[in-house]
């Protein structure tokens, strides 16, 4: 072989490796960057010392308890009911719920588990970490929307649906969230950000379906960083 060919082969090869490098972990750069801004305006290396995720609050008139591990796929939800206590989980693999009535169902239909996947990823602020999850990332471009302008980012979880991210430009704060897909999108205005040990988070979410006369408020009340068992996140046995 001769030497221009050898070099044109290696550049070449060269080429073809920076180019999967820049999307290694499913993110583009464009969407790398942005992401990187966000996770240093809210504590940077702090979200490293996550071990968990446990919260208090109102979702419109019913309180709830969470429970989501940011270190692998889990989240436990309860919430209390005028007709008695519900419990939603999702353990990575399949979700489950114990009703009002005590019925215990697994489920493990694609679009429940979908969903389910879907929730725990956003709820863990999972998009923060690049390499952790299997998840997919692009860059949409500046919108704006109020008189603001916000860096938008596309992020897909693996086996989880797609939900549009809108960064303050001038924050770099989480300002909303859109999810698209159903006949109107869905639409969380995130604010009323705070410091929580080493990272700063949102306590407001409002959320407009399109289709409601009234937009739902979820209020968080209380927020701490404590692990919670594994157990917690999969069915009961009987």
């Amino acid at each position: 072989m001769t030497s221009p060919i050898r070099t044109l082969l290696l550049a070449v090869l060269l080429l073809t490796c920076a180019a999967a490098g820049a999307h290694a972990d499913g993110y583009s750069r464009a969407a790398q960057q942005v992401i990187a801004q966000a996770r240093a305006a809210t504590g940077g290396s702090g979200w490293n010392m996550l071990r968990g995720w446990h919260e208090v609050g109102q979702d419109g008139a019913v309180r709830y308890e969470s429970w989501v591990d940011p270190l692998r796929y889990g989240q436990r939800v309860e919430l209390h009911e005028p007709a008695g206590l519900r419990v939603h989980g999702f353990n990575g693999m399949g979700a489950w719920q114990i009703l009002p009535n005590g019925v215990v169902t697994g489920v493990v239909d694609l679009t429940t588990v979908r969903a389910a996947r879907t929730q725990a990823f956003f709820g863990a602020n999972a998009f923060l970490y690049p390499g952790r999850y299997d998840a997919r990332a692009d860059y949409l471009g500046v919108k704006q929307n109020r008189g603001r302008a916000f860096d938008v980012v596309a992020v897909q979880p693996w086996g989880g649906a797609s939900r549009e991210l809108w960064f303050d430009r001038r924050t770099h704060l989480l300002g909303r969230m859109v999810e698209r897909g159903g006949a109107k999108p869905v639409t969380t205005e995130v604010s009323e950000y705070r410091k929580v040990g080493p990272v700063l988070v949102a306590f407001r979410y409002t959320v407009d379906d399109g289709t409601s006369a009234m937009v739902r408020e979820r209020q968080v009340q209380s927020l701490d960083f404590a692990p919670a068992d594994r157990a917690v996140f999969s069915l009961p046995r009987p």
